[in-house]
């Protein structure tokens, strides 16, 4: 055992003496009204691809208030979410700041009726720590996750084992609803949404009209960077398939970005110049209504794909050693490439073939 672990150890087993409950056998919970969810880990695609467990509890308690315990990586992937009642961002920097701590332990003393800790990735023993801190009166969250004990177990009453290896290719936001379902908390709509208002929508507009002043049929939109490396496919082969998109349709098109993406930005910046519109640094909900009133995005395994996922566009989201079984937006317009854990194997005449199909059907 190393140290790291041993001194985890320590500190569970004083934890333990604190804020350990009885663990519950009967499922029944009632009808609750304040719930808190506890999801400050991960990045920010993570948390959109589970708007299906918000959606869950709303459509099963109607009448219910969510609030979100987010962290600062991953908040923004729920602005404006109307399911979420309200916000909370946890940022560990901050828990010595005073202000801060009193804030941060007025939302964890609601009187919640329940309390939840969600899982798909990984278990988040600091999100484990604020349910057991949370003055709630039942608190779901993971025993273990494909086999792997929490050692943490022991805040919550209903303790809920979580494996993938059940169905190695449950999409996310399918997976992430086993942590409730025992409760008969469910929802047959797994799609991410994405919410913006009327000012989004006139700002991108505006934005499409700063650099398409000429007539065009059809509006592209890229997303060249990733978080991984292994996610990225070569910038080389997204400035060949947009010439050879250009020399089949009349089209006009974008890159989204921000600062994380420069060098590839740089790259296309030198190619394309101001022929292409460059939509840097911001918020998800610009990011969604640009997506939506666009013909076709076309995405690396990223952030930016699970917001394209929760708009109606047409999509084409390129992976790599991710499962896209799992990760993938789902719906109708939704498609993906993948031809082994290696992202460049996908080539431009497999994206474009795809593209044309989609974009052939626009002209129809």
């Amino acid at each position: 055992m190393s140290l790291k672990d041993y001194l985890r150890k320590i500190a569970a087993s004083l934890l333990k003496k604190f804020i350990a409950v009885p663990e519950l056998k009967n499922k029944t919970i009632g009808t609750p009204q304040k719930i808190l969810v506890i999801r400050q880990h991960n990045q920010f695609g993570d948390l959109l691809a589970s708007v299906s467990l918000f959606r869950a509890i709303k459509e099963t308690f109607p009448n219910s208030k969510i609030t979100l315990i987010a962290s600062s990586e991953n908040y923004y992937a729920v602005l404006k979410n109307e399911l979420i009642d309200k916000l909370f961002v946890f940022d560990n920097k901050k828990i010595w700041n005073g202000k801060y701590f009193i804030q941060l332990k007025k939302t964890l003393k609601q009187n919640y009726d329940l309390a939840i800790v969600p899982v798909t990735v990984a278990i988040s023993l600091t999100s484990c720590m604020l349910a057991g801190f949370a003055n709630a009166k039942i608190k779901i969250g993971p025993s273990s996750l494909n086999g792997a004990k929490n050692n943490l177990a022991f805040v919550f009453h209903h303790r809920i084992n979580m494996d993938w290896r059940k169905c190695p290719d449950a999409h996310v936001s399918d997976f992430i609803l086993d942590i409730i379902r025992p409760f008969d908390i469910i929802t047959k709509n797994y799609s991410s949404t994405v919410w913006f208002d009327e000012h989004d929508v006139k700002m991108v507009k505006d934005f499409v009209a700063s650099f398409s002043s000429q007539g065009f049929d059809l509006l592209i939109g890229f997303h060249i960077g990733a978080g991984k490396l292994t996610n990225k496919w070569h910038v080389q082969k997204f400035v060949d398939l947009i010439d050879r998109l250009k020399s089949e349709f009349n089209c006009k098109f974008y890159f989204t970005a921000s600062d994380a993406d420069s060098q590839e930005i740089n790259s296309v910046k030198n190619k394309f110049g101001n022929q292409a519109g460059y939509f840097l640094n911001k918020s998800v909900p610009q990011l969604a209504a640009l997506i939506s009133i666009s013909n076709l995005f076309i995405t690396n395994d990223t952030g930016v794909m699970h917001v394209a996922g929760a708009v109606a566009t047409s999509q084409i989201s390129l992976f790599g050693p991710t499962n896209p079984f799992n990760w993938a937006p789902v719906g109708p317009t939704k498609y993906f490439l993948r031809k082994s854990e290696f992202i460049d194997d996908i080539s431009v005449e497999d994206v474009f073939e795809l593209a044309k199909y989609i974009l052939e059907k626009h002209k129809k």
